[in-house]
């Protein structure tokens, strides 16, 4: 399962109707090579479902990962910032043995 904060809800949410898009589109999230940490995070929205997609809903938004990227992300959180440390989403992923100092990488 991937979860979704009730600050990540509200920003997807607002996000979704500043892009005028309806109910189609959900949250794409991945796991890519890169970072400072090795992994990173990619996070848009998308409206065409994969035959090897992982669909999940919490607190009525859709989530969708690849099955690659699962493996990295089953247990995970997608949260919103409003502090002064940083403004935007982050993943709290209980899989990650380490991250870098921007939260955008981590590795396993």
């Amino acid at each position: 399962m991937i979860y979704i904060s009730d600050l990540a809800k509200e920003q997807v949410q607002v996000l979704k109707s500043e892009a005028s898009l309806d109910d189609q589109y959900f949250v794409r999230v991945s796991v890519v090579g890169g970072g400072c940490s090795g992994l990173s995070y990619k996070m848009d929205f998308d409206n065409e479902s994969r035959a090897t997609d992982q669909v999940f809903e919490d607190k009525g938004i859709k989530i969708v990962t690849d099955l690659k990227s699962f493996l990295y992300l089953f247990g995970t959180t997608l949260d919103f910032s409003r502090g002064l440390n940083g403004k935007g989403f982050h993943f709290v992923n209980p899989n990650a043995s380490r991250s870098c100092g921007c939260g955008e990488s981590f590795s396993v």
